[in-house]
């Protein structure tokens, strides 16, 4: 048998199709790689016997396939999916898939093992065709029903299958209630949307040149192909960039039976969460809407009810809660709801229908919930024993913590509130108003603050609410597409603000009798639903409670330490508030630019000889002293790394004839002279050019004078605290040994000389180097022989070793990621490959020489969860990140501590 033959055999047995539903299924919960998160957990639900329309999943290998093979499938697909309706049609009873007496029809849902929310396509009541529809009124009893059911599936089907974008079906549909004098769909009656479809029909003719499709099989292929087509839309591709969810991962296709929340004041549908998932309390939490499909939820076209009272007066809503009108069905969804998060050990994401009475459940998942909320349920299932103390640890997305981490809108400032909605994603965010998602993604390239304000998002928006720093919407609910991936991107959002009139096209909304014009100022605050004029003042968060239980069980599991990038006294504080245990990285050089100083420094650079360097350093040096004197009171005795002066020196350089001026004032300069001098220091390439260690070199003066302030200031320091402080002084950009070991013995004279004239007997002082050339990573077993600790500098690291310039790859970087040339950009997540082997090139080395060598990192890659992880692996001692990311790193810790068996991946 050749080999193609052979291959072909396999595709024809393999399983390509596994069944769910009537109490039992072929996968289970933990295939979720091959089933897809959705049909992974509709098996389970099956497997439970909770009541689960039946159906079939076509697993994520056969997207790979797909786009493996030109975009076409395996053999044996085709008649596995036939059996897989016929085992449909078994469980249901009499209903046949494209049977004009009583028909069966389905849903075909994407499904990828990570949540998308939005982000692929979805086709309903699919089976229906002019002949099926007749069958299907007869079958329900119900005319109207049948024909909506229709018009609602020839528009979708039309806008993700055929490519006739929803906007033609609307245009028309408002057409017709102008016509008819009626503003609700429901006041629509059977006739009406009968003479509706066929406007839509014709519309379809008219766009595609051929006939809206009547062979069921024909539909059901062409919603499956679209479904895998959906994996590579520009929305979805966007939304994996975003959250890191590779490419080859695919999707599965989830084929189900159909029931119906549009059948009546009987029927119902809804989307419900076991705990709030904006504040993480536990109570239950959802919408739902009577007479309705889920996409009238989701999609934000119609305003939701509450399930439960509570939250009905809590929103001041005027319609019955589930809860109320539907009493009996809501204690049996409080059952399930108990049953599936028990079950599940995790706050659950639950879509339900009630069909006439009869209640179905279509999804559930692992509720994306906010941060607040994210840490509030995982310390409250540990008090509960539902989870233990690790496992809540690995429940917390690190890089989430940003949510917590950042000021909020101070309560005592005046706002001129002119709109409320519902509180969808907590937080808040000042920003122009723009309409357009393009524009906001605009704007934000340009540097500019917006908030994007819509009637209702959509998945096509995806790339502007990224760029936004806040989204606001005039209707959908708490579980509507903004809120849901406002809440996954960390964003502030208020939905649902019904108040607001927004016309894109005049730019401008309508908040009453307030007029917001495009581009004016607004504040939205996603934790109360206020939308305010202006920009309100912000106040810091406190982080107590949950947080702190959380961020202790973190500490008692992590290996790494965690240190803090900081150069002020501000900075210092905030991150000793949020747990720092030392300075990573002071970099002196940003205690430079004060108005004060960066004369003096520019007298300093500009000085003709060494003599007038000195005289401009020696009034430098009482500055940097006490600069040292409060990082080291504020760290008390925890580790403080200082960098000497690092960046080029045409950083400090004077910008205008003002700045000459200045400086030819304060030295006795001439204006001329000192241009002649400046123009003398110009580089064609500085960030490669006379910096680091070589400006130590060149001009030793500098560094002795950073030296003299930091070990002036530790004694001072010391005898105020009755402790040794051990300041730890770093050479930047070496390359060589010979570079370390000449500057190291110049900060070793300074220190001597500062001793004796402090009466001490000894200064003690680590002397450390930072890795941020491949040569030192590759020499660092000889550059070991003359340093105390190596500290990884990766944002230069990364530089020099890709060649690419961090300022200027935003310009590209995009373009790489999306092409699949990096999987994420180097800058923002430690390259390991490359950069990564250097590291660890590096570390092996230079403890090979010196076992007691301690390292760390000190780039932008130490708030990095991934980077952090990398960190674990090679064995560092430590991180040190920003302030704000302290807590990050913490978490991050914890979780690269863990044995992967113990992470909640």
């Amino acid at each position: 048998m050749s080999e193609t033959a052979m291959l072909r055999t396999d595709e024809a047995t393999q399983k390509w199709v596994l069944n769910f539903g009537g109490g039992s299924a072929e996968g289970r919960a933990d295939m979720r790689n091959l089933l897809g998160g959705k049909g992974a957990n509709l098996a389970e639900m099956s497997n439970l016997g909770l009541p689960v329309p039946p159906g079939f999943t076509i697993t994520t290998e056969v997207c790979t396939w797909y786009y493996d093979h030109g975009e076409t499938y395996p053999d044996g697909l085709k008649a596995q999916v036939d059996e897989g309706l016929r085992e449909i049609e078994a469980k249901v009873g009499e209903a046949r898939f494209g049977s004009p007496e009583l028909p069966l029809l389905v849903s075909v849902r994407s499904g990828a093992r990570a949540s998308m929310p939005g982000m692929m396509d979805t086709v309903l009541n699919l089976g229906l065709n002019d002949e099926t529809v007749q069958g299907l009124a007869k079958a329900s009893g119900d005319e109207r029903f049948a024909w909506d059911s229709y018009r609602r599936f020839i528009q979708m089907y039309s806008d993700v299958v055929l490519g006739v974008g929803h906007e033609h079906f609307e245009e028309l549909l408002e057409v017709h209630k102008e016509d008819l004098d009626v503003t609700l769909d429901t006041e629509i009656e059977a006739d009406q949307w009968q003479i509706l479809v066929e406007r839509y029909k014709a519309r379809v003719q008219e766009e595609t040149g051929a006939p809206f499709p009547q062979d069921v099989h024909d539909q059901l292929w062409g919603a499956i192909g679209a479904v895998f087509g959906s994996w590579m839309n520009q929305r979805a591709v966007t939304y994996r960039h975003l959250h890191n969810i590779p490419r080859e991962w695919g999707t599965a296709v989830n084929v189900q039976a159909m029931v119906f929340g549009n059948m009546g004041e009987t029927s119902c549908t809804g989307v419900a969460f076991t705990r709030d998932p904006s504040s993480g309390e536990k109570q239950w939490y959802g919408e739902y809407l009577i007479n309705a499909q889920g996409e009238d939820v989701v999609a934000g076209i119609r305003t939701p009810q509450q399930l439960t009272i509570a939250a009905k007066k809590l929103a001041r809503g005027n319609k019955p809660a589930m809860e109320e009108s539907m009493p009996e069905l809501y204690a049996e969804l409080v059952k399930v709801f108990e049953r599936l998060e028990g079950h599940y050990r995790d706050m659950q994401d639950i879509e339900f229908t009630v069909q006439r009475g009869k209640l179905w459940l279509l999804q559930t998942r692992s509720g994306k919930r906010t941060a607040a909320a994210a840490v509030r349920i995982a310390v409250e299932m540990v008090h509960e024993g539902l989870i233990g103390e690790e496992e809540a640890v690995g429940r917390v997305d690190p890089a989430a913590l940003d949510q917590l981490l950042h000021p909020m809108p101070d309560p005592k400032a005046p706002r001129k509130v002119i709109a409320t909605g519902l509180a969808a994603s907590p937080g808040a965010a000042a920003g122009k108003v723009v309409f357009e998602a393009d524009e906001a993604e605009a704007m934000a390239q340009k540097g500019e603050k917006v908030i994007l304000c819509r009637i209702e998002t959509s998945p096509e928006d995806i790339h502007g609410m990224h760029a936004a720093k806040g989204i606001l919407t005039a209707r959908g609910g708490t579980t509507s597409h903004a809120a849901v991936v406002a809440r996954g991107m960390g964003r502030p959002c208020v939905s649902g603000a019904g108040s607001l009139r927004i016309d894109s096209k005049k730019g401008q909304m309508l908040a009453g009798q307030t007029v917001v014009q495009k581009y004016d100022m607004i504040t939205i605050d996603g934790s109360t639903g206020e939308v305010i004029l202006g920009e309100v003042p912000t106040i810091e968060p406190e982080l107590t409670g949950q947080f702190a239980d959380l961020m202790v069980w973190a500490d008692k599991v992590r290996r790494l330490k965690v240190r803090t990038n900081a150069e002020t006294p501000a900075d210092a504080e905030t991150a000793r508030k949020f747990g720092a245990e030392g300075i990573g990285l002071c970099r002196t050089e940003h205690m430079f630019f004060e108005a004060d100083r960066i004369a003096l420094v520019r007298q300093m650079i500009l000085a003709g000889d060494k003599a007038g360097r000195e005289k401009a350093l020696a009034k430098i040096l009482p500055m940097q002293r006490d600069d040292f004197v409060q990082l080291f009171r504020i760290m008390a005795g925890l580790p403080v790394t200082v960098r000497l002066l690092d960046p080029p020196l045409h950083e400090f350089l004077p910008k205008t004839d003002q700045d000459l001026a200045s400086v030819a004032y304060a030295t006795g300069m001439d204006v001329d002279e000192l241009r002649q001098r400046a123009m003398s220091l110009h580089e064609f390439n500085p960030m490669l050019g006379h910096r680091g260690c070589r400006l130590g070199i060149t001009f030793p003066e500098i560094y002795e004078m950073q030296a003299r302030a930091i070990f002036e200031a530790a004694i001072a320091v010391g005898k105020e605290l009755g402790e040794t402080v051990v300041p730890e002084v770093m050479i930047p950009l070496v390359g060589t040994k010979p570079e370390l070991e000449i500057l190291k013995r110049k900060v070793e004279a300074v220190a001597a000389t500062v001793a004796k004239e402090n009466g001490a007997d000894e200064i003690r002082y680590l002397v450390g180097t930072m890795i941020e050339l491949p040569r030192a990573a590759l020499r660092a077993g000889e550059i070991a022989e003359a340093a105390d600790f190596f500290s990884f500098g990766t944002n230069d690291l990364t530089q020099t070793t890709f060649g690419i310039s961090r300022d200027d790859a935003g310009s590209f970087m995009d373009a790489y990621i999306r092409g699949g040339i990096l999987p994420t950009d180097p800058f923002v997540t430690l390259d390991q490959d490359g950069v990564g082997e250097l590291v660890e090139i590096a570390s092996e080395r230079g403890r090979r020489t010196r076992p007691d060598l301690k390292l760390g990192i000190c780039g932008e890659h130490g708030g990095d969860p991934a980077s952090i992880a990398f960190c674990e692996k090679v064995g560092l001692d430590y991180v040190s990140c920003s302030p704000y990311r302290v807590p990050i790193a913490r978490l991050a810790a914890a979780q690269a501590a863990l044995k992967p068996a113990e992470r909640d991946v």
